[in-house]
């Protein structure tokens, strides 16, 4: 009662004080449902929602109070809802202004599978060529040591030994390429066969 008393003889004082003596007057409620005025916040009251209020007694700003964890996480899952809608407007938009048709889709589709088909026909045919190389330098090398069962053979030549190691690396990486463009084909296709559905659904097509 005592601090409700002060407030409104801060209000009634008010109107004689100079603008550059107007300070701002907090409104805010504690844990127990009791009301505080004040002209600062406590510290123990700092994290609270609070009212900011003129020298009449009329609330002319909301201050917001701390946010629990689930509040943060709500307004996190809504900010990327928000994000997802206007994403897929986007997509939409950018889909409907690139094609007239299924068909068109279905064209472009295959261009761009038959791409990634070629890059595979060559690696895989360069596959093969390093092969009958590698299988070549092996039948050498099993004349020499370490790889030949005879303990009196001569150690490998280093140039055949590096010749070696550089034809497997080699096919190590393009193995790996022949898989990647294996992958990128399978995401190609999968990412048409999404747009020729969601194209049906803009356009009402069964």
């Amino acid at each position: 009662m005592r601090k409700l008393n002060l407030f409104f003889v801060v209000l009634l004082l008010a109107p004689l004080a100079s603008p550059a003596q107007d300070a701002k007057v907090f409104k805010w409620t504690d844990k127990n449902g009791v009301t505080h005025y004040g002209d600062s916040i406590p510290a123990e009251y700092a994290e609270l929602p609070k009212e900011v209020l003129n020298t009449h007694g009329v609330t002319v700003e909301n201050l917001a109070g701390k946010k629990t964890p689930e509040e943060l996480e709500a307004e996190r899952i809504e900010k990327e809802r928000v994000a997802a809608i206007e994403l897929q407007r986007r997509r939409d938009r950018a889909l409907l202004a690139t094609y007239l048709s299924v068909d068109e889709i279905l064209m472009h589709r295959d261009r761009r599978v038959e791409l990634f088909k070629a890059q595979s026909r060559v690696t895989e045919l360069y596959l093969r060529n390093l092969q009958r190389r590698m299988t070549k330098l092996r039948n050498e090398a099993a004349n020499f040591q370490p790889y030949s069962e005879d303990p009196a053979a001569p150690m490998i030549d280093g140039e055949l030994a590096e010749d070696l190691r550089s034809t497997k690396a080699i096919i190590v990486r393009h193995e790996r390429n022949l898989k990647k463009f294996q992958a990128d084909e399978q995401q190609i296709v999968a990412r048409f066969d999404g747009d020729i559905s969601r194209f049906k659904t803009l356009k009402g097509i069964e």
